[in-house]
């Protein structure tokens, strides 16, 4: 077998397998908590839940597989190819583990269930996210949105959730739909959290007198590569060779040790990245 053939099915497998995951973590927060203590979501976990409350009718995961028709149908013919059938596997599978899955988790306490509820759906979506799919429904109209009228994903989503919790308090116990916000909250934590767990870095950018020193000595002792930017001072009008360079968590420290031993005048700033593509780090996968 080819490498190239390799990696086109281990990408795949890859990322079925995490959807698949994605899915069982999400069915796990919905039917072990959300549904004993009836807390909704945002996006169309929670429309599903809110319609199943009221109606009495069928189960969350059908009503999530009946939502998400209208919204594939126009996402087949609005969004890449990849990401829909990607996004129909996760809906799938997400509605598969909500019609099999039987359980209760002991948890009694509203609040810590709220808690735990909400750390469960975002653990899912976080995970999700890391593939190049999604469990479907508001993730693919927030992504038609943005590409037919430019509205950012999070003002879509953001307008959607308001809609859906004003029903909410409609239809529900108050306290209920308020216990349910603070698991929407908990969730949107715990995703960012997922997603950036394997991937963050740190980019750090070194002012510095002694520029060529400095990227020697990160070569060297940090095995990191540095690039030099350009800049000027404002207030001495000084050109200054600034140092931009790349590093994880866990060498964050060394790197510190390393500027400021050297030059304890230095000037550094510290930002976090999401994602680092190229050599020593990530690598782009295309299938």
């Amino acid at each position: 077998m080819s490498a190239l053939m390799k990696k086109y099915i281990y990408g795949h497998f890859w990322c079925l397998s995490i959807l698949t995951v994605a899915g069982l973590v999400i069915a796990l927060g919905i039917n072990g908590i959300a549904i004993h203590h009836e807390f909704i979501a945002g996006g169309f976990s929670g429309l599903s839940l809110l319609i199943y409350y009221v109606t009495d009718l069928l189960s969350p995961g059908i009503w999530l597989l009946v939502l998400n028709i209208p919204v594939f149908i126009a996402g087949f013919l609005m969004v890449s190819r990849r990401f829909f059938f990607y996004s129909l596997y996760g809906l799938v599978a997400t509605a598969f583990f909500l019609e099999i899955i039987e359980l209760r988790l002991p948890i009694e306490d509203p609040f810590l269930a709220a808690l735990s509820y909400g750390t469960l759906l975002g653990a899912g979506l976080g995970i999700s996210l890391r593939s190049f799919g999604s469990t479907g429904g508001l993730d693919i109209i927030c992504v038609v949105l943005y590409q037919k009228f430019n509205i950012r994903i999070g003002q879509s989503s953001f307008f959607f959730n308001l809609i859906l919790f004003a029903f909410g308090f409609v239809f529900l116990e108050p306290d209920l739909v308020l216990y349910s916000l603070t698991s929407v909250f908990v969730t949107a934590l715990v995703a960012d959290y997922v997603m950036a767990m394997f991937n963050q870095r740190k980019m750090v950018l070194v002012i510095t007198d002694i520029p060529e020193k400095m990227v020697k000595m990160i070569g060297e002792q940090i095995q990191r590569g540095s690039t030099f930017l350009y800049g000027r001072g404002a207030y001495t009008g000084e050109r200054k060779k600034i140092v931009l360079t790349v590093v994880n968590n866990f060498q964050l420290k060394r790197l510190e040790e390393v500027i400021f031993s050297n030059d304890p005048d230095a000037f550094v700033i510290i930002e976090n990245t999401f994602n680092v593509l190229g050599k020593g780090f990530s690598k782009r996968v295309v299938f």
